[in-house]
């Protein structure tokens, strides 16, 4: 029986293979010919619509823009290369490799299950056309509101693999203290069993960047890979558990990300996510009104590490010259300010020279008798002629308090309070600080003001350009379709589909619990290219199927009846499902993968593709089930109004 099943099999190949009549190569040529002009110039300019999307992201400045020229670049690179080989490679390459035995559609069992499920379902909508329209225009209007209500941050935070701990103590904490407390909190940071490394700096480093006072601690910590963590552990997890473990009288703890934080210190400034600026022309009431805003901010959900920067609370050694006593002893204020000069800030005696590097060196007292006031008052000065007489016979010594640094921005005082946002969005977070302060800065005095400053200074620079970008998008869209198709009505139909593509990237986005920012702006501004593809390749075959509806019944309204209409409305749509569904599945095959990508750029690249996955899925749903609709009706308004039906040649 086996025999048998073999036989037959051969005996049917050998049945095929006498049956096959070879194509003669002018005319396959002219078929591959007749095949390109057809689809050339809707793929042609659908690559084209989609690079010329995409330029308004050079529009972007800032970090942003540093951030996504390089892939605006290479992505308008390699698509104006593959809208060249579309017109002139491909056709050359089908030319040599698809030769031999051709088969139907129908022969591919994919192809063929598709059509099976596809075809009942159009008729269905066909002729439930407006329940199908309805289902589309809700879903659009319960993804308003959903949009609405996301949360907005300028940036999706990187996860640079490590954390930076930023303490802030008392501004007049000593060195030795200060050395204290670092060597006690690595200890307690190393206890983690998910640390793996922990360095610690307080003070300045040697560079004009680095302004950091002895007061604000900062320690880098690189964690394990995450294979070794604790079962269920996250980052923010690790934080919370740190932050419990340090929380040390008179330290006000600060979390972030070491590269994170240098960017948000180069670029505004404020070493936190948020930042309040408080200007004014006097230090004692600006840190009157700093207090003010922290109290008023204390509590507000989200807001976490809120800090006071320190304007008053520095000691200062306060020596103020006995003018009378001065001249008694027969002394200058010069020999005072000579004595302190070299017993405090040290006397240059030479310089060192070690290969091609110069040192000075100085000399003063050491640091135990300077931090000593009886030791200064003791200080001795010669005179000639009384001899040695202590410093405080000439000066009056003192501990003052004054501030521990001066901060300037636009030639005027400056306080800031800081804060990070955690467990919330930026965008509501500072809107509802916002609210909370509006009261309270109405009423400040005149000359003083506030300055929101840091991420949402970025923030709202990046969502103002985005609100002049995407308008550009879609004029640029419509336009490249009206030269596509020569329609304005036609383009007009086309770019409708952009609407229900927003669709998918809304409930996308909602469901993996992603805020708005600049890098989704991206991708919703990548997807509407990718839509309107789809849309171009549906529009095609459609209006292919028109030309065959002509060339059979004649375009008059008298020969063409609205039944007819529909059927081959639904032939076009129906009989080239493949190329349609090919174009969907080649977007959706490339970016899928990225949503379960780890390590390292994953936190930036998902934001970008969540967008482009749903808005393609619910595009190409709106293009198979709705596009045919719409144009079933435009060509039925055309048939009973004009009398005929307005096809466009858009295969050449």
């Amino acid at each position: 029986m086996k025999t048998n099943w073999f036989k037959n099999i051969f005996r049917k190949k050998e049945k095929e293979k006498d049956s096959y009549v070879k194509i003669p190569e002018d005319i396959r040529l002219k078929i591959i010919e007749k095949s390109s002009l057809q689809v050339s110039r809707g793929v042609f300019f659908s690559t084209v619509i989609i690079v010329v999307s995409f330029l308004p992201v050079f529009m972007l400045t800032g970090q942003e823009g540093k951030l996504f020229h390089p892939l605006a670049y290479t992505k308008t690179f390699i698509l104006i290369v593959d809208a060249i080989l579309v017109l002139t490679l491909a056709p050359v390459l089908i030319s040599f490799f698809m030769k031999g035995k051709f088969k139907d559609d129908n022969k591919n069992p994919i192809n063929r299950g598709l059509e099976r499920i596809y075809e009942p379902l159009i008729r269905w909508c066909m002729k439930w056309k407006k329940t199908t329209l309805g289902i589309n225009i809700l879903a659009l209007l319960i993804s308003i509101p959903m949009i609405m209500n996301l949360g907005r941050e300028f940036m999706p935070p990187l996860d640079e693999g490590s954390l930076l701990f930023m303490p802030v103590t008392l501004p007049d904490i000593s060195n030795s203290e200060a050395k204290r407390l670092l060597q006690v909190q690595d200890k307690i940071i190393k206890g983690i069993p998910e640390v793996d490394h922990v360095l610690g700096k307080a003070g300045r480093a040697n560079t004009a960047t680095d302004n950091s006072p002895i007061s604000m601690i900062e320690t880098i910590i690189l964690l394990k890979p995450q294979s070794e963590w604790r079962e269920g552990k996250t980052k923010d997890d690790l934080i919370n558990e740190l932050n419990a473990k340090l929380q040390i009288p008179g330290v006000t703890n600060g979390w972030t990300m070491p590269i994170s934080n240098r960017i948000n210190m180069l670029s505004t400034g404020i070493r936190t996510d948020v930042g309040v600026k408080v200007y004014g022309q006097n230090l004692d009431s600006i840190a009157v009104l700093s207090e003010k805003i922290k109290k008023e901010l204390t509590g507000i959900e989200g807001i976490k590490d809120m800090y006071v920067e320190p304007i008053t609370g520095g000691k200062y050694v306060d020596i103020q010259v006995k003018r009378e006593e001065v001249g008694r002893y027969g002394l200058s204020v010069d020999d005072v300010n000579a004595v302190v000069e070299s017993a405090l800030g040290g006397m240059k005696l030479t310089t060192t020279v070690e290969g091609r590097q110069r040192f000075s060196v100085n000399a003063r007292y050491g640091q135990e008798f300077r931090n000593n006031l009886e030791s200064l008052r003791r200080l001795p000065m010669q005179t000639m002629e009384f001899g040695s007489i202590p410093l405080s016979a000439v000066a009056d010594i003192r501990l003052t308090e004054g501030p521990p640094m001066i901060n300037s921005e636009n030639a005027m005082l400056r306080g800031t309070v800081l804060f990070n946002v955690r467990d919330r969005d930026l965008g509501s977070t500072v809107e509802e600080a916002q609210a909370k302060l509006n009261n309270m800065v109405n009423k400040m005095p005149k000359g003083y003001f506030v300055e929101w400053s840091g991420q949402y200074e970025n923030l709202i620079r990046g969502e103002q350009t985005l609100k002049m970008i995407m308008p550009l998008v879609l004029i640029v869209i419509f336009l490249s379709m009206y030269f596509a198709f020569n329609s304005y009505r036609e383009a007009f139909f086309n770019l409708i589909s952009i609407p229900f593509a927003l669709i998918g990237g809304v409930f996308m986005i909602s469901l993996w619990g992603v805020n708005l920012s600049v890098a989704v702006a991206v991708g919703f501004i990548a997807l509407f290219g990718l839509a309107v593809e789809t849309g171009i390749v549906m529009v095609i075959y459609l209006n292919d199927a028109m030309i065959q509806l002509i060339a059979k019944n004649g375009n008059s309204r008298e020969t063409i009846t609205n039944e007819e209409l529909r059927e081959y409305v639904i032939n076009g749509a129906a009989k080239r499902l493949r190329p349609k569904i090919m174009t969907v599945c080649v977007t959706l095959f490339g970016l899928v993968p990225i949503l379960w990508s780890h390590g390292v750029g994953s936190d930036m690249m998902k934001p970008i593709v969540l967008p482009m996955v749903g808005g393609v899925f619910t595009s190409a749903i709106h293009i198979l089930l709705v596009t045919p609709i719409i144009f079933y009706m435009q060509k039925e308004w055309e048939l009973n109004k004009l009398g005929k039906i307005d096809v466009l040649d858009a295969s050449h």
